[in-house]
């Protein structure tokens, strides 16, 4: 099957999932300077922080100041992260800068289930329902559906496809019964297992009995397979791609030291480019907000395209010497 989107929407990643990723303390104020940053470049979506316990997450204990601090684009969805009630009250007292949605998550690997929250998986699905009571206690519509390890997992190995079907089944069944109804699912390669045929095998599956249902990918590109996987999803016809601009970031859950963070955002619209799909997003722009964040956390980070340059000012270059 090929069905390439003729666009796609990215989330941007990056804040989020990076700064909670960097060993040494990053002043709010240059976080705040990189989300000022991406708001210039066309992403219409970004998640700006973590609400989380700092004695978990020490890089998000200044989330609040972070988003109470950046220049609101009203072209932009400013989103967030949190892991239970206490967390979601503290992102519901900045409501009118953030888009609140609430979601539902479950884990294809029993394993890093238990590793990673200390939970079966039938807890696991018990303590889903809470949060979707905690949600609508909160009026806020459950919309989002996510599977963490999707492909592969650290601690239990190859995820089946059949799985994978099973389990969005379980979360539609979950968002059904409480009168919600999903938007999309979101595959989260957690620990970077996912191939290009690992992700044609997936989301086809789950094609072949949800042919309606909206899938997005959360790609980690800690085997150098992220790009790759990205246009693999292309193929297949997904239209949402988290992503970390410059590569930021990573999963400090899924023990492995090389844990690389979500796909290169300029890496993905710079494929995209190419390749005549639609971002809305300036590659420029991008570029230099990648470069920012380069200098945020004060060390090299692995996007290409921000080293590279695109290939449109070269083109534009070469066009004016001819």
């Amino acid at each position: 099957m090929s069905d390439l989107p003729k666009s796609i929407r990215i989330n941007e990643e990056g804040p989020r999932e990076g700064f909670q990723f960097e060993k040494g303390p990053i002043p709010t104020g240059r976080k705040i300077e990189l989300i000022d940053a991406l708001s210039g470049t066309g992403l219409k979506q970004i998640q700006v922080a973590s609400f989380v316990p700092p004695q978990n997450v020490p890089g998000w204990v200044d989330a609040d100041d972070v988003v109470a601090g950046f220049k609101v684009n009203p072209d932009v969805s400013y989103t967030a992260l949190w892991l239970n009630e206490r967390g979601l009250q503290r992102a519901l007292g900045h409501d009118d800068r953030l888009q609140l949605m609430g979601s539902v998550g479950l884990c294809c690997s029993a394993a890093f289930l238990a590793i990673n929250q200390k939970r079966t998986m039938e807890q696991n699905f018990e303590g889903q329902r809470s949060i979707i009571k905690m949600y609508q206690a909160n009026g806020l519509p459950v919309t989002r559906g996510s599977l963490m390890a999707a492909f592969g997992c650290n601690f239990q190995g190859d995820v089946a496809p059949a799985t994978v079907v099973d389990m969005v089944g379980q979360l539609l069944d979950l968002a059904a019964e409480a009168g919600e109804k999903l938007e999309f699912v979101s595959l989260a390669d957690t620990m970077a297992w996912a191939s290009p045929l690992s992700i044609r095998r997936v989301v086809g599956a789950i094609r072949d009995r949800y042919p309606d249902l909206t899938l997005s990918l959360h790609l980690h590109d800690t085997r150098g397979m992220g790009i790759a996987n990205v246009y693999s999803g292309l193929q297949m016809g997904v239209e949402i791609y988290d992503a970390a601009v410059a590569g930021l970031g990573g999963c400090p859950f899924a023990a492995h030291k090389g844990a690389a963070g979500n796909v290169c955002t300029e890496d993905v619209v710079f494929l995209c480019d190419e390749m005549g799909i639609e971002t809305g997003i300036d590659l420029e722009r991008l570029m230099q907000a990648a470069c920012v964040a380069e200098d945020v956390v004060g060390h090299p980070l692995p996007g290409s395209v921000k080293s590279g340059g695109s290939l449109r000012v070269l083109r534009e270059k070469l066009r004016a010497a001819h």
